[in-house]
């Protein structure tokens, strides 16, 4: 815990009084442009990739990156994709996968063990593992992953209204750890 410990005293050091106006001005504002939906993976940290400032994302971190689709019992994804798009008004949502993915290396392998909550959670991954390239491609199955959650999400009325008004759009990214590369993936078909 004294790692986490120092860590928060360099912030309030170093970090803090060097964005004190931009904090002072989050205090009352919340204005994210981005909805950002990627894995709950440590070595991926959306703020560090896309170099954005505090306020600029919102963000949802599921295992996978995973949204399930409305209705599907899955309240808090549910609430937080509404509260981005209804309340926030966020023009954008990225859907972030990343190489490596434990989920993904475990769909693609068939298991997770005796996991058996993160069993029910990966069946939200069912609509892109069936249109992977095959069992042993992971990468291909992040892909098409990132494609399926995107229709996932297009099934959230909140999304839906805003995507047929033209007032989001919605983007498809894989992230490389090793590289630090981002490729798109075409969500078009998705949304």
């Amino acid at each position: 815990m004294s790692d986490l410990a120092e860590g928060v005293a360099r912030f309030q050091r170093d970090v803090f009084p060097a964005k004190a106006e931009l904090f002072r001005h989050l205090a009352s504002h919340h204005t994210p442009h981005t909805l950002f939906i990627g894995c709950s993976d440590a070595r991926v940290v959306p703020e560090l990739i896309t170099g954005s400032e505090p306020g600029e994302l919102f963000v949802v971190r599921t295992a996978g990156n995973l949204v399930p689709a409305y209705g599907s019992g899955d309240a808090a994804v549910a609430a937080s994709v509404e509260y981005a798009v209804a309340v926030l008004g966020v023009s954008r949502i990225v859907v972030c996968g990343h190489s490596a993915c434990g989920a993904m290396t475990a769909l693609a392998r068939g298991g997770v063990g005796a996991t058996p909550a993160v069993a029910r959670w990966l069946r939200h991954a069912d609509a892109g593992r069936v249109r992977s390239a095959g069992p042993d491609d992971v990468a291909a199955l992040v892909r098409d992953n990132v494609a399926a959650q995107s229709a996932n999400l297009a099934t959230h009325p909140s999304v839906a209204r805003s995507l047929v008004t033209n007032a989001l759009t919605l983007h498809g990214w894989v992230y490389d750890i090793g590289t630090g590369r981002v490729d798109t993936v075409d969500v078009t078909r998705a949304a």
